[in-house]
């Protein structure tokens, strides 16, 4: 079947983390910078230019760890963007 073929092409790990899924599902509205005006999954926001990979790395472990709430990166991560 086509329809449950698409977006299969094992671009991703097989084992995903729950956290790591609602980054990926969960989007914000950015109001300033590049994003201005779009819905962003955290993931992505995350991994772009604004973000310093320390920060990153720091952000992802705290939340994996369950340090963080979502709605805390949420809030990191849209002020780091937003600036």
């Amino acid at each position: 079947d086509p329809a449950t073929a698409a977006g299969q092409e094992g671009d991703e790990p097989p084992k995903e983390e729950p956290w790591e899924t609602t980054l990926k599902t969960t989007t914000i509205d950015i109001e300033a910078g590049e994003f201005r005006g779009h819905r962003v999954s955290l993931w992505d926001l995350l991994h772009c230019r604004y973000i310093p990979e320390e920060n990153r790395k720091e952000l992802l472990e705290l939340y994996g760890a369950g340090e963080l709430t979502l709605e805390q990166v949420k809030t990191v991560v849209s002020t780091i963007v937003s600036r």
